[in-house]
């Protein structure tokens, strides 16, 4: 296209952009109008994808950070005849795809769901690292960012990563457009401003007028062209642009013009230009990884292993196997103990540092491509990320996160680094899948098995060693859990999951001298959980007393209270768990303190069945 059709495809873009959010009654349109003469030269002359095939490996990728300007999105897939115009005019419609804000659980061409701000350019980054690392490909990954967002620290996170990684294949785009949702941005038109902050992280840096077509086009020609560091492109524009009612005015954020149709016939009025979007090489092939059998680790009953350790060995055994398998750590691979997989994959292992936003969102963009993620850090922080993986869930994207150093086992090092609220966050998620083991075999088995799993998959493990009580054999089903003491005439059930199946095995022998028979169930599978195997008990031994090394809210204790939450008799329940702020003390210390201890639990089973005993 010549510099007058450019122009005249982003006018129709604008137009399309405010018919949609008219016919919605909603919608962003002026943060759309902003940013269409950056995406109508991006999709006429610089973009290789092919929209019949969005799985082609050679395909560029365009992710759209400032989700919510999704009518710009979806009025420029109208215009590369992915979508007719009459589905344009379903936004936010129920049953529509083009939702509020875009998700590839509804559109194949959609790399990641965005609308949380702060996430396009770290998932970008992500898919970027995929390109240049793993697939060896030429593809590129543009990422169109707002300005408002640049105030996440995700985006900063992202910059280092990128310069880091010297990711020359990717350009960040970011629409200046100085008003935010209640008014000016922080740096409002400054581009010097956000320029001198990208340069600080290595950049290179391009400053244009973000309306003028052609400057637009040698921008991105010269960010193609730049080697050895990734490109971004600041772009001076002004929201709802063409339309002299809301053109750089305030208050008119995520709302659909006042007069659509004087907008429309100010725009030029309708058009119906199609772009023809380059198609990528047809050099490039599928990439091909290696699925052997998985020779996992095997412990014998009675050795002493950490599940940390035991999930190290694991996943680096799995990566044997496994060619489309990845992994990521938070710089504590040492504690994580993904550095097993580093030092016999060091091809497929991604160091993200101190930076559990970019780490998610690394692992979401690596999954976009076809490869399987393991990411790693203390589980405490995680919690960090959570927005991220809340995000991933929204994707559909299929990723594996581990958290290490759980509950107050980890000890003398206090509250800060105890994860006690990892199970309730991953398991909140919509659904993701949430494993805890207890033993080293228990571990392998499980680590094995989350790749083949769909969602968001998180595994808690444990950094003290604990005895190994299954068989290398043994099969642990998701969604199973194992009775390890049963009879006849069990009084009551003891749930437990990880660290605390140890204390209730110790803690049932104890009161099996007392003459108290208790049952112990191991829920290694927080969710999906185990209701069958849960009601059972309840029916034989009337009573069921959960224990878990996390706070009450939300862990293990709620799982079994939501297995009955289908119109069964409930039984009686009582909850064993994390109830005061610990401190810093010994491991065993700790767990008597929070009365979750075989002492703890003998003495809370004891009053349960009224035959407390002073000693």
């Amino acid at each position: 296209m010549n510099t007058e059709e450019l122009g005249a495809l982003g006018q129709q873009l604008r137009v399309d952009s405010v018919r949609a959010a008219a016919a919605a009654g909603s919608g962003h349109p002026t943060s759309s109008m902003s940013a269409a003469d950056l995406v109508a030269v991006l999709f006429a002359h610089h973009l290789r994808y092919d929209f019949e095939r969005p799985e082609h490996p050679a395909n560029d990728r365009f992710v759209l950070s400032k989700g919510h300007a999704s009518p710009l999105l979806y009025s420029a897939y109208k215009a590369a005849g992915a979508v007719e115009d009459g589905e344009l005019l379903t936004f936010r419609k129920l049953g529509s795809r083009l939702e509020g804000h875009p998700t590839p659980r509804r559109l194949p061409w959609v790399e990641t769901a965005t609308g949380s701000l702060g996430q396009g350019l770290p998932v970008g980054v992500g898919i970027a690292l995929a390109g240049k690392r793993l697939d060896r490909a030429d593809y590129r990954v543009w990422v169109l960012c707002g300005d408002s967002e640049l105030a996440e620290g995700s985006i900063w996170e992202a910059a280092e990563h990128a310069s880091y990684e010297h990711l020359d294949n990717l350009t960040a785009i970011v629409d200046v457009n100085r008003l935010g949702q209640r008014g000016p941005t922080r740096h409002g038109h400054d581009l010097d401003a956000y320029a001198r902050r990208f340069q600080a992280f290595g950049w290179h840096t391009i400053q244009i007028d973000g309306h003028d077509v052609d400057k637009i086009d040698r921008a991105y020609g010269e960010a193609i062209s730049t080697t050895g560091q990734p490109t971004v492109i600041l772009a001076r524009t002004l929201k709802g642009k063409g339309v002299a009612a809301v053109e750089d005015r305030e208050g008119l954020h995520g709302k659909p013009l006042p007069d659509a149709d004087e907008a429309i016939a100010e725009l030029g009025g309708p058009r119906d230009l199609r772009v023809r979007v380059s198609e990528p090489s047809a050099a490039a092939v599928l990439r091909s990884a290696t699925t052997d059998a998985v020779r996992l680790p095997r412990y014998d009953l009675g050795d002493e292993v950490a599940t940390r350790d035991a999930f190290g060995a694991a996943l680096a055994a799995l990566g044997t196997a496994r060619g489309d398998v990845v992994a990521l750590d938070g710089e504590v691979g040492d504690s994580t103990r993904t550095e097993e997989f580093g030092k016999e994959h060091p091809d497929r292992f991604f160091e993200c540092y101190i930076a559990e936003q970019q780490l998610v969102a690394a692992a979401v963009g690596l999954a976009t491509r076809g490869w399987v993620p393991y990411a790693s850090t203390f589980a405490a922080f995680l919690s960090r990320a959570h927005d991220f993986v809340r995000m991933a869930s929204i994707s559909g994207s299929g990723i594996n996160l581990v958290g290490s150093h759980a509950g107050v086992a980890i000890g003398q090092d206090g509250p800060s680094q105890m994860g006690l609220e990892d199970l309730a966050m991953f398991r909140s998620v919509y659904g993701s899948t949430v494993l805890y083991p207890c033993d080293a075999n228990q571990t392998a088995r499980l680590v094995a098995q989350m790749a083949g799993l769909d969602g968001i998959r998180y595994l808690r493990t444990s950094r003290g060693k604990d005895p190994v009580i299954y068989g290398p054999d043994e099969e642990f089903p998701v969604g199973g859990s194992k009775v390890l003491r049963s009879g006849e005439h069990d009084r009551l059930t003891v749930v437990a999951a990880g660290v605390t199946v140890h204390e209730a095995l110790a803690a049932a022998d104890r009161l099996a001298q007392d003459g108290i028979a208790v049952r112990v169930i191991d829920l290694y599978s927080v969710k999906p959980v185990d209701a069958e195997t849960l009601s059972r008990a309840a029916e034989e031994t009337g009573c069921l007393m959960t224990v878990e090394d996390h706070h009450e809210q939300g862990g293990l204790g709620d799982a079994v209270a939501e297995a009955f939450g289908d119109g069964r008799p409930v039984p009686r329940l009582v909850r064993l768990a994390v109830r005061t702020m610990p401190g810093s003390a010994a491991p065993d210390e700790q767990l008597h303190a929070a009365g979750i201890d075989a002492a703890g639990i003998e003495a809370a089973a004891k009053l349960l069945v009224e035959e407390a005993v002073v000693r």
